[in-house]
């Protein structure tokens, strides 16, 4: 059975898109909660997963050789549907599962819990989850634990995200120091290139600063 598809999954796709995490190296900082999911969950495969438009991609993969699956046969992507804590006791016997190609053959799952990578908007990026070669259950204190280090993980991302959109809106800002060459009369300004502008041009051209134009009240008693 093919994972159903989010009603917002062009927002949810543009959303894994700005955490610039698809297809990039393995980092502790995952690897660590991937070993501990698996530890608290006494299973042989752990995963942090990605869900893009057609595949399946382990940004953290712990008991497991291959880097991604195909969409189509994504445990994942039914947890990513749900948005909730997803559990496959025996997917041998799962009438969702029982012909999918992870299941027939290797790493032939049985047993898969998955609990989604949700952003404050609410979209399924992918998921952390842990996988059995035997049909199983976890304890509510293992499912808690996991859902916790999933939140753990978004966290980090979070993290990530808004200090790169703060790196990039602080390299954009443009600033003026240094001594600016004024004329006494007209308050024209020298560029660079050793041209006169006026003010205005020159504080729209070299800052991200909008000018509203007024009249102070010394100039509206002399002229008015």
């Amino acid at each position: 059975m093919k994972p159903p598809i989010p009603s917002s999954e062009a927002s949810r796709i543009e959303a894994l898109r700005q955490y610039r995490l698809l297809d990039t190296m393995p980092e502790k900082v995952f690897d660590d909660i991937t070993k501990l999911a698996s530890f608290i969950c006494q299973t042989p495969i752990a995963l942090m997963t990605l869900v893009d438009s057609e595949r399946q991609w382990f940004k953290s993969k712990l008991g497991l050789a291959i880097s991604q699956t195909p969409r189509d046969q994504a445990f994942c992507a039914h947890t990513v549907y749900c948005g909730e804590l997803f559990v496959v006791t025996d997917a041998a016997i799962d009438v969702r599962f029982a012909t999918n190609p992870l299941v027939a053959s290797d790493p032939q799952i049985r047993f898969y819990a998955g609990v989604p990578l949700l952003t404050p908007e609410g979209h399924g990026l992918g998921a952390l989850c842990v996988i059995d070669n035997v049909p199983r259950q976890l304890t509510v204190e293992q499912t808690d634990a996991l859902g916790a280090l999933a939140r753990m993980i978004v966290v980090e991302l979070e993290l990530r995200r808004v200090s790169s959109d703060l790196a990039a809106a602080v390299t954009s800002v443009k600033t003026l120091s240094g001594m600016l060459p004024i004329c006494a009369f007209c308050k024209g300004i020298r560029n660079d290139a050793g041209y006169w502008q006026e003010i205005e041009t020159y504080i729209d051209t070299h800052t991200e600063a909008a000018l509203t134009h007024g009249i102070c009240p010394n100039c509206a008693q002399k002229h008015f």
